[in-house]
Parts: C-alpha cells; structure tokens; sequence
C-alpha cells in the first residue's frame, strides 16, 4: 500500500460492495505535494485546485438565512467542501454521509489535512448512501450540498442517476426545511438539470453558477446547480437569489 512510484505513494486502498476505493500523495517535480482520490480506477478528484469544493459550499451558505444552520454534505471527498460549510460561524452542525467507509475512517485518521483530524464538534461524519439520508429526513436541513459525482453526466456509480432525476431531486428538497438551499456540483454545466430542479414543485430561485478554472493549460468550466424550497425559516425573513449564473 505505501509503494512509491513516479513521486506517487498509496495512503490507503480499500475494496467494498460500492467498489475500491484509493488515496494516495502525489510529489510533483517542483516539490509540490498533493493529495488524489481515485474510485474503482478512475481519477475523482484532488486539491491541486479545491476552488469548486469551496464555491459549492460559499455558494449555498450565502443564500441562507439566519443562524444555527443545519447542513448535509453528501460526498466526503477530499474534505474541503465540509472544511469551508465549517468556517461559517452560523453552521451551528455538519452531516456529511459518505458511501465508502474507508473514506469516513481515513479522515478520522487525520489522512485528510483540510478536516484537521475531524476535532471540529459540529461536525459528524457517517456512512450512508446520501439518498437514503435525505428520504429519511424531510424539513430536516438548511443547506443539502451533492458533491458524490462529477455532475449527472459523469456519474461516480451509476446508481447515483436517481439523485438528479426530478422525483431524487424533490426528495432532496423536501428534506430542506422551508427557506433552504439545495446545491450541485457539476464538472459541466447542466442545463438540463436546472430545469428539472426549477420544475420540481416547491422550487424557487433556481439558477446555476458557473466557474471557469485553467489547469495544465486548459479551460475547464464547472457549475453549481442551487434553488430554495419556498416559504421561509422559521423567525426570519424570505431572501430571494442572487441572479448570478
């Protein structure tokens, strides 16, 4: 597991019902040190550029009203869209289910830098299948962020496809309490998937943000999918988007 290859070396390998699952530290040939995640041998992700992590959780937080906001994180990660929910004073708890269970054990281990060893009281890591979490939890969230896929037209398990189809989407807006945001990540911009979000009866806001990020000399151009569920929380007042996107 620690064998080192081309500046490469596994920190952890794992193999379950949802497939294998593979961390490993990359030494770049400037020194640079990054970590990856790679599922069933397909590269998922990694922090040279953890900006979408970040704009998925800044962006479904500052649509938010009010404080001792309660947020569902489905996909661990790497961590950092978790890491930056948690650097909201008014995140007052943080569930983040995640489907592989080494992940969850690895960042317990203090394997995932941007978690800081999961000291953090607010935070409780769990394993689940996200869809299931927010079947089981109606008006229960503030903010519900996805981030298990690289968007509905890359999906990490194909049974994932649910999830963004319009029953698996009003499901996860009815786990939001009134006034809550719901938020998407996609490697592409999913035009489709705003408008099946905006159809969803009790969907209002609907819009996408787009990212532009270079990396390795190309052109990349993420997106987040975000609504509310009408009405608002309760004690506060109704805040409509932003009209960015």
């Amino acid at each position: 597991m620690n064998g080192l290859a081309d500046g490469i070396r596994d920190l952890g390998r794992a193999s379950g019902p949802h497939g294998e699952v593979l961390l490993r530290r990359r030494t770049t040939d400037d020194g640079e040190v990054h970590l990856e995640l790679v599922v069933d041998g397909v590269f998922a992700m990694d922090d040279v550029d953890t900006s979408t992590e970040r704009l998925l959780a800044a962006a479904a937080l500052s649509r938010c009203t009010g404080d001792g906001l309660q947020v569902l994180v489905g996909g661990l990660g790497l961590g950092w869209t978790a890491a930056t929910v948690l650097t909201d004073p008014r995140a007052a708890g943080v569930d983040v289910v995640e489907l592989q269970p080494a992940l969850v054990g690895w960042a317990a281990r203090g394997l995932l830098p941007s978690l800081a060893g999961v000291s953090d009281r607010r935070l409780r890591l769990r394993v689940g299948d996200v869809a299931a979490a927010l079947a089981a939890g109606p008006g229960r969230w503030d903010a519900v962020l996805l981030d298990i896929d690289n968007g509905p037209g890359f999906l990490v398990h194909e049974s994932n496809a649910p999830l963004y189809r319009p029953p698996g989407l009003a499901t996860a807006l009815t786990a939001l309490r009134p006034g809550g945001v719901l938020a998407i990540w996609s490697s592409d911009p999913a035009p489709e998937l705003l408008a099946d979000l905006a159809a969803v009866t009790g969907a209002v806001d609907a819009e996408q943000v787009l990212l532009p990020v270079e990396r390795d000399g190309r052109r990349y151009e993420y997106a987040v999918v975000l609504a509310r569920r009408a009405g608002q929380r309760s004690g506060q007042r109704s805040v409509g988007g932003t009209g960015r996107g």
